[in-house]
C-alpha cells in the first residue's frame, strides 16, 4: 500500500512543482479571430508560469488592466504595457489578471484575455477516468496470494 502511494505522489509530483511557459493562442498566437476564453478555460495557470504574448507589433500589443476595465475594453488605466511582439509576462501571485490588446476596436472584437492563477502549491487534477464497466467480462479474474 505504501508503495501505492508513494507511486501516486511521485506521478503528480511534477505537476505540483514545474512551471509552465503558456504561448497565449497556442500556434495561432495573440491576434483576431481567436478564442481566448475557451483557451484560457482549457489550461491551468500557477504561480511561476509565465505567459507568452507572440504578436505582430506593427498590429497589435497587450495591455493590462483591471477587472472592470477589461469588462468595458478601457485602456485608460492600464496595469502593464508591452509591445515588444514577444512579450513574457510572469506570472507572481495566485489570483486573475486581464489583458486585452488597444488598437482600434480589437478589445471589443474579443482579443482579450482573462487568467486565474492558482498557488504553485495548489494540486490541480486532471480529469477523472470514466468508471469501468464491471460488465466487463475477465477470462482470468485477479486473485491475490496475500
Amino acid at each position: 500500500m505504501l508503495a501505492v502511494a508513494a507511486a501516486i505522489i511521485l506521478a503528480f509530483l511534477p505537476m505540483i512543482s514545474s512551471e509552465t511557459v503558456h504561448p497565449v493562442g497556442d500556434a495561432r498566437g495573440w491576434t483576431l479571430g481567436f478564442d481566448y476564453k475557451t483557451w484560457s478555460e482549457s489550461k491551468q495557470f500557477r504561480v511561476s508560469d509565465t505567459l507568452l504574448f507572440g504578436y505582430n507589433k506593427a498590429f497589435h500589443n497587450v495591455i493590462e488592466v483591471t477587472g472592470p476595465d477589461f469588462k468595458a475594453c478601457n485602456t485608460a488605466n492600464p496595469i502593464g504595457a508591452y509591445s515588444s511582439g514577444s512579450d513574457e509576462v510572469g506570472l507572481g501571485k495566485p489570483g486573475r489578471r486581464w489583458f486585452i490588446c488597444a488598437v482600434g476596436k480589437y478589445c471589443q472584437m474579443g482579443m482579450k484575455l482573462n487568467v486565474t492563477i492558482h498557488a504553485a502549491d495548489a494540486l490541480m487534477l486532471a480529469p477523472a477516468p470514466a468508471p469501468w464497466s464491471h460488465h466487463h467480462k475477465c477470462r482470468h479474474p485477479f486473485v491475490s496470494k496475500w
